[in-house]
């Protein structure tokens, strides 16, 4: 699963500036946690198939200690559709579907589907890459809380 490892599928290539490793930080919240920050890393590899692959991992900032981590695959699709299926470590399974713009460099994204989730109801993903930057935010909607802002984070390419 090494990137560059066959021709890039024409499929990707809108998304093709997401390949590669990232690195930064962000910072987590909400109504029923203590706020806290944590470092983070994301690789999106290709194979030749019309998918990029995903992983993720964090890490506390002050002792390197592992905290979550998830894996899964973004779909592409050729009318400026997207699928993002995720699984965590926590067990918690997302199917999201949304939208992408190549230009702007924007991808949204919103759960059809959360499974194998005690609390957790919906999840929306936004991407962004700005000046060479790349962020995102995270909102959850549990069966207490409506959607909003859970993670937050900004990550340079290595």
């Amino acid at each position: 699963m090494e990137m560059g490892s066959g021709d890039l599928h024409p499929a990707i290539a809108p998304l093709s500036y997401l390949l590669g490793t990232w690195r930064g930080q962000g910072e987590g919240g909400y109504p029923t946690i203590n706020s806290f920050n944590y470092g983070e890393e994301l690789l999106f590899s290709h194979s030749g198939k019309p998918v990029i692959a995903y992983t993720q991992k964090t890490w506390k900032l002050g002792s390197g200690e592992p905290m979550h981590a998830e894996t899964g695959f973004l779909r592409p699709k050729p009318d400026g559709t997207i699928e993002f299926v995720i699984a965590q470590s926590t067990g918690l399974l997302e199917l999201q579907k949304g939208t992408y713009n190549a230009q702007d460099k924007v991808i949204k994204l919103h759960s059809e589907l959360v499974g194998n989730a005690s609390k957790v109801r919906e999840i929306s993903r936004v991407f962004e890459l700005v000046n060479e930057e790349l962020s995102y935010v995270v909102e959850m909607g549990t069966n207490l809380t409506s959607l909003q802002p859970h993670l937050r984070a900004t990550l340079r390419k290595l």
